[in-house]
């Protein structure tokens, strides 16, 4: 079956078989490895890629969901002249991965939240990043690199004293 959809900020055409998921598609046919694939039940946010601006599992997602809608990648976040995304500079600043597997998709995770909120309280983001699974940084240099964005973009929440 044919699928169309925007890619990246891309238009794109795939031709792709029904059961194929997402992140088949994405790895396989679009090269885009960013996304990485543990579970294969949707527990532990590896495969997160955005779908009209929502988190979505990719390894669960059929790709023809994916479908006349817009879908981004950790990939197509820095800027067309390298320049970094104030999340992926601040996981490099607070060294907020080891081994990196699943710092794609808390990338993406993280950025649906800045961008579906004018604020964010720590709360709201540790409650917001719970399906995403990290098995190497104990995710207090996540939160850290997270907040460090929020006030980069201006959506941190004020502090509580």
């Amino acid at each position: 079956m044919k699928i169309e959809f925007l890619l990246n900020g891309n238009k794109t055409e795939l031709e792709i078989e029904p059961q194929e998921t997402l992140a088949q598609v994405l790895r396989d046919e679009c090269r885009l490895t960013g996304l990485k694939v543990s579970c294969d039940v949707q527990v532990c946010g590896a495969c997160t890629v955005l779908v009209d601006g929502l988190p979505v599992s990719s390894c669960t997602c059929l790709a023809y969901e994916a479908h006349d809608r817009r879908v981004e990648t950790i990939e197509g976040l820095a800027s067309p002249e390298g320049q970094l995304h104030p999340l992926q500079q601040a996981f490099i600043d607070e060294f907020a991965f080891q081994c990196a597997f699943c710092t794609p998709g808390m990338i993406m995770s993280a950025k649906s939240l800045l961008d579906e909120n004018e604020t964010v309280s720590e709360e709201d983001l540790i409650h917001h990043m719970d399906g995403n699974i990290c098995r190497c940084t104990g995710y207090l240099p996540i939160v850290r690199a997270i907040k460090r964005a929020a006030r980069t973009m201006g959506k941190a929440a004020p502090e509580q004293s």
